[in-house]
């Protein structure tokens, strides 16, 4: 297959890693001193198995130039796809995959749904509706990315762990499409497993993001910080009740406790989660994403959300407190 990567950032730079030094044929768009960092110095990846080089088949800023792929993996923040989607346009031919690998809730989310919000627009994530026209709901598989990795430098990602990105046809089946793009990133040494229903895990890793990226870019404390602090523990696992009531009237099975689900947070360890990271850069957060599209179901679904909705006011006037220095 031949993949195209949009947005080099942590998780992006490190698919790209990952797949060129697999020999997969992989075209990553960057931009800035990333992009200039790469082309002199390759793509730089280190882990806990040391450092590697890897270069991407091609390395570019124009999506013109880069043509048509099979696959397009947009690897750029959920606030920023909008702004980009109209120039993939010109990484698809009729039969391309776009795999969106966001955090958050999707835009296509009640794309083939079913029950009484089928086909509903969630405003939080797409307010003008340019990813529903730009981006055809039969083009996208449903992605859930579960390996942390900071962006260490222009051209160097730091893989902090897991390697996951849990796959899934929105409609639940079984398509050699999918099998297809998961044998591929499995060939990297990436785990792909294929799920019926994607957004069960959507909502697994939103649980516990919607409520440790916002508590963290208030309080500038890591994963294990939150968890071992009672007070933002509790904090979060009252943002996740009320997550967990919304998922459950939209007919989600969570499977786990949310103290499981806390825990597996803590052991992640001294992680900056990436809100954080974007508060401390000076860039805008997935708020919308994250925090405010939660919030919107929740209001579809005529489910309370007064913790959600304190932690994202406050997120939103450090954002534009920190966005304006």
């Amino acid at each position: 297959m031949r993949i195209c990567i949009v947005g080099a950032g942590a998780i992006g730079g490190y698919l790209a890693a990952k797949l060129a030094l697999a020999d997969v044929d992989v075209t990553l768009i960057a931009r800035g001193a990333n992009l200039a960092a790469i082309r002199m110095n390759g793509l730089i990846l280190r882990s806990a198995d040391g450092e590697q080089v890897a270069h991407p088949q091609l390395t570019t800023d124009d999506m013109a130039v880069a043509g048509s792929h099979d696959v397009v993996i947009a690897a750029v923040k959920a606030h920023q796809l909008a702004g980009v989607a109209p120039a993939m346009r010109a990484l698809y031919d009729a039969n391309t995959i776009v795999v969106p690998a966001q955090n958050g809730i999707p835009w296509w989310y009640f794309s083939n749904h079913g029950g009484p919000y089928d086909g509903h627009q969630i405003r939080a994530v797409d307010p003008h509706g340019i990813l529903a026209a730009q981006i055809e709901t039969e083009r996208v598989i449903g992605c859930v990315v579960y390996p942390a990795a900071e962006l260490e430098a222009p051209g160097v990602i730091r893989h902090i762990e897991g390697e996951r990105f849990t796959l899934g046809e929105l409609d639940g089946t079984r398509t050699e499409r999918i099998q297809q793009l998961a044998r591929t990133l499995a060939q990297a040494g990436l785990k792909a497993p294929i799920r019926q229903r994607i957004r069960t895990d959507i909502w697994i890793k939103l649980w516990g993001n919607l409520a440790f990226n916002p508590i963290s870019a208030l309080t500038g404390a890591t994963l294990a910080g939150i968890c071992r602090f009672p007070p933002t523990r509790a904090l979060a696992a009252a943002m996740m009740a009320e997550a967990q009531a919304i998922g459950e009237r939209l007919d989600i099975n969570f499977g786990i406790s949310i103290e499981q689900r806390i825990a597996g947070a803590q052991q992640v360890g001294e992680h900056k989660t990436s809100m954080l990271q974007d508060i401390e850069a000076g860039r805008p957060t997935e708020i919308d994403a994250l925090v405010g599209a939660v919030a919107e179901l929740g209001r579809l679904t005529d489910i309370p959300t007064p913790h959600i909705d304190a932690i994202e006011a406050a997120v939103r006037l450090r954002e534009q407190r920190v966005i304006a220095r």
